[in-house]
């Protein structure tokens, strides 16, 4: 079967599958270049059947991550229980359910698609993109997000290809949403600055747990309640949090003003309770599932710091967390039911990330032509570039298929030498142009993981960047730009029959140096998704102050840069 999935609020995109396998997974950001895209993924649609030779006729089914009828009935009740004050829905996201309910009417009208269309409830939807891409047969699933339908945390199992609920915990009492509006309190953006809060965290202390214990009350069985005289959420209020969240905290922190030690300590706060709920959850889940390997989902999953914990503390041996692990990875589970059901292989293991579009070495010389630039093929690109790095220059780095999900893995990065101490601030102020505090991740060779990362090594690895590992302390002076200020890194293991060219990047950049580490942060600027094209990753390259591209398998650099 050709089974789509797709997702189309914020992190819109979609999944093509071709016998339960992976064709394309995009998201609609890449195309639009609006980061955190909102709205129908028309683009990434289109992309994902024609680059497939494909036509609409030619696809089975379609699944849609969110169950419109489930979600009227449940908001509905509240949404009546709650007026007046609910009628800010009716400001804020006037007939979102109704866009919902029309998604099968507009992929039959507009695209002419004629086969099943399937809506899926979206922690199922969650569930499934955690659990068939790992390679455990048995294991237990925590999905944590702002809200579905109604649940906003889940509790199941997997086993095969059944998926099957424990518990629940349902709205407006949720982890992603406490997350959201401490970060618009924090005058970050909603649904994007998450992960700000998160680097900000550590340089705070976590002095404000009396005033989070009045926001959150932990339950016997795991879950928490929040107590919402200080939220606006469940009104459906643009401002997350209440004036009763002022009087606690203080006054939130305007947008680009400067950040005091309060904000740091609020943020350091909400990430301590946050992982502290995910290991009484996690707890829960093992004895409920009566399993020892973890899968995660939702975008409370894509916190690697908290995952991290749950690694090192929750008594779980493994844990798997796919790259999208947020709505764009929503898109991919609804597939997966649909083929399941149908009885497609769908238990495939997800070894790399790399699933979205490729640009040929045609279209990566037209561009550069286009562009003006002298096209320069080195004989041994990884050599060339590993040379570069041990120098001190910043290279971007466009190479393959485009990865899928918000970090970068080597295909479409931006890479610095990790031993260089200035360079986390160079990088963040001259070519990110970005808030200072913003750390940067390392790829590694998984072979030497274990060498310069606590708790890596052997079965361990880190392929998508998604755990939070202690940089080792005699390893944190021979690469500071990567270690963060709490000693931690968020780490990428790079394997060598997975991604051969990277490997042979950093292990070439080893041999000359004797770190197998690369600073290896998204190739973008401040505000604008990840480069999709190879133009748009020239127009970063030549507006920023980075010092060599290597596009395809041409290299090219500034005036300055030494050969």
């Amino acid at each position: 079967m050709n089974v789509l999935g797709f997702n189309a609020t914020h992190d819109a995109g979609c999944v093509l599958l071709r016998d339960g396998a992976v064709a394309l997974a995009l998201e609609e950001e890449r195309f639009s270049r609006r980061k955190h895209h909102y709205g129908f993924p028309a683009r990434s649609l289109r992309v994902a059947v024609d680059v497939q030779g494909l036509g609409f006729a030619d696809v089975d089914a379609a699944a849609f991550y969110w169950n419109p009828y489930r979600g009227l009935l449940r908001f509905g009740w509240h949404f009546l229980r709650s007026l007046p004050r609910s009628l800010a829905y009716l400001r804020m996201q006037p007939g979102i359910f109704w866009d919902f309910v029309r998604m099968e009417g507009r992929l039959r009208r507009e695209f002419g698609f004629r086969g099943r269309f399937r809506f899926v409830d979206h922690h199922l939807a969650h569930a499934a993109s955690a659990f068939y891409p790992s390679v455990f047969e048995r294991a237990a699933i925590l999905t944590v997000d702002g809200t579905g339908e109604w649940t906003t945390t889940w509790l199941g199992v997997g086993e095969g290809t059944r998926l099957v609920a424990l518990r629940a915990l349902g709205y407006p009492h949720s982890l992603g949403k406490l997350y959201e509006a401490i970060t618009q309190f924090l005058g970050f953006r909603v649904n994007g600055g998450e992960g700000k809060v998160m680097g900000l965290a550590p340089y705070g202390e976590p002095r404000f747990h009396r005033e989070f214990a009045r926001l959150l009350r932990p339950a016997a069985d795991g879950f928490f309640r929040l107590d919402m005289r200080y939220f606006r959420y469940q009104h459906g209020h643009p401002i997350r949090y209440s004036r009763a969240l002022t009087a606690l905290l203080g006054p939130p922190r305007p947008p680009e003003s400067e950040i005091l030690d309060r904000h740091r300590d609020v943020a350091a706060t909400l990430q301590a309770v946050v992982e502290e709920r995910m290991l009484a959850l996690a707890d829960t889940l093992r004895r409920l599932a009566g399993s020892d390997r973890l899968c995660l989902a939702g975008g409370v999953a894509l916190n690697c710091v908290a995952n991290g914990r749950l690694l090192r503390e929750s008594g779980f041996r493994e844990i798997f967390v796919q790259p999208a692990a947020h709505d764009a990875g929503a898109g991919f589970g609804a597939a997966l039911v649909v083929a399941a059901e149908a009885g497609d292989e769908v238990r495939r293991p997800m070894r790399h990330a790399a699933l979205g579009l490729e640009h040929d070495a045609a279209a990566c010389r037209r561009a550069l032509e286009e562009a003006g630039l002298e096209v320069l093929r080195p004989a041994d690109l990884a050599g060339a570039v590993a040379d570069l790095l041990a120098r001190g220059r910043i290279v971007g780095w466009f190479q393959g298929r485009a990865e899928y999900g918000p970090r970068a893995l080597g295909s479409r990065s931006i890479l610095a030498d990790p031993r260089r101490a200035e360079m986390k601030d160079v990088l963040n102020a001259k070519v990110k142009r970005r808030e200072p505090f913003r750390p940067f991740a390392p790829a590694v060779l998984h072979e030497a993981a274990g060498e310069f990362f606590a708790g890596l090594g052997g079965a361990v690895e880190s392929p998508f960047m998604l755990l939070a590992f202690p940089v080792v302390k005699a390893k944190r002076p021979v690469v500071p730009a990567i270690t963060h200020v709490d000693g931690s890194a968020r780490v990428q293991t790079v394997r060598a029959e997975v991604q051969p060219l990277f490997h042979a990047l950093i292990a070439a950049f080893a041999r000359r140096t004797g770190v197998p580490v690369l600073l290896n942060t998204s190739f973008n600027r401040r505000g604008e998704p990840i480069v999709e094209r190879p133009a748009e990753a020239i127009d970063v390259y030549l507006g920023s102050e980075m010092d060599a591209l290597a596009l395809g398998p041409y290299l090219v650099r500034k005036n300055g840069t030494d050969a």
